[in-house]
């Protein structure tokens, strides 16, 4: 299932609407200091992407990437109304095809939950994700 949202790179104009979805899960590192946060969203070597439904921002995420091997999925935060809808897998998906790497990583110690479904060793996920997103992005012919 194709989500509803809208996906593009982060501007100054989404810091309040994400420094609210972080407020939301409790993530005082972001909301403590939004002017931090936003020079963190933009500093070199990341990439952060918004997800929006007409305007409201709805979904984001931030990468730290060296631009040709790997990338670290940082941050990743979809409204609570949102969740379920494919919005997260679209979002990985559409940042995934702009990174210009070969994986993403992702070392978490709170999605238990929502990574169950994955197969795990010593607390990562192996390429089940990256695996299944670049099936997709081959089917879709945007990749290889």
């Amino acid at each position: 299932m194709k989500s509803p949202a809208q996906f593009r790179g982060y501007s100054v104009e989404d810091l309040g609407p994400v420094i609210a979805l972080c407020s939301g899960e409790d993530w005082p590192a972001y909301t403590s200091d939004p002017s931090r946060a936003h020079s963190v969203f933009t500093a070199p070597g990341v990439m952060s992407v918004v997800g929006k439904i007409d305007s409201e921002v709805i979904a984001f995420a931030y990468f730290q990437t060296d631009g040709a091997i790997q990338a670290h999925l940082s941050l990743l935060v979809v409204a609570p109304s949102r969740r379920r809808d494919g919005v997260a897998r679209d979002l990985l998906t559409y940042a995934f095809e702009r990174l210009g790497v070969k994986r993403v990583d992702l070392i978490t110690s709170t999605a238990q939950d929502s990574i169950a479904r994955y197969p795990i060793r010593s607390g990562r996920v192996f390429g089940s994700i990256r695996e299944r997103l670049t099936r997709e992005i081959v089917a879709a012919g945007t990749m290889m």
